[in-house]
């Protein structure tokens, strides 16, 4: 996607996300066979209903069908949430993340040096966050602190056994 139609996607749909009080992840357009595939990612901090994404498709189609962003030929519209397995690349992914287990891929340029790190965010701030480490064997978890600098790349660890934070204090 060029560009200019990347900005005048984005300039036309980012008003129609966040009056929903969602936030505009990503815009991807792809070729699908002999169609084109569009692609809108939203999240919020309370996670996106699939009735919020309905309703959201209605808007953000209408919008398209009224402007000419998408030129003349076919298109297949499909507005959801960003997937479990999403990088985390913005500071409000990590603040989102709170609570879960994460995998990082460190730079070299960190503290302890490059290399792959699965740990719990316990806490963000504006330079870095406080992980729990899981401890090995029998160990006791152990508390680390990065900065946002001295990660490479991070992804949320799906956990298919973890309690929910609202079971527990149920």
């Amino acid at each position: 996607m060029s560009t200019t139609q990347s900005d005048r996607l984005r300039g036309l749909l980012e008003p129609l996300v966040a009056a929903k009080g969602l936030d505009l992840e990503e815009i991807e357009l792809s070729k699908a066979g002999k169609r084109r595939m569009l692609r809108v990612i939203v999240d919020s901090d309370e996670g996106v209903e699939l009735d919020a994404c309905a309703e959201l498709s209605r808007e953000v189609s209408d919008a398209l069908d009224a402007s000419d962003a998408m030129g003349e030929d076919e298109y297949v519209l499909e507005v959801s949430s960003p997937g479990a397995d999403r990088p985390l690349s913005e500071h409000r992914h990590y603040v989102r993340a709170t609570g879960r287990l994460v995998k990082f891929q460190l730079t070299a340029d960190g503290e302890k040096g490059a290399g792959e790190l699965i740990a719990r965010i316990l806490d963000v701030d504006d330079e870095g966050m406080d992980l729990e480490v899981p401890g090995v064997k029998g160990r006791k978890a152990t508390t680390r602190r990065i900065a946002f600098a001295d990660i490479a790349r991070a992804r949320v660890e799906i956990e298919f056994n973890r309690k929910d934070k609202k079971e527990e204090e149920a």
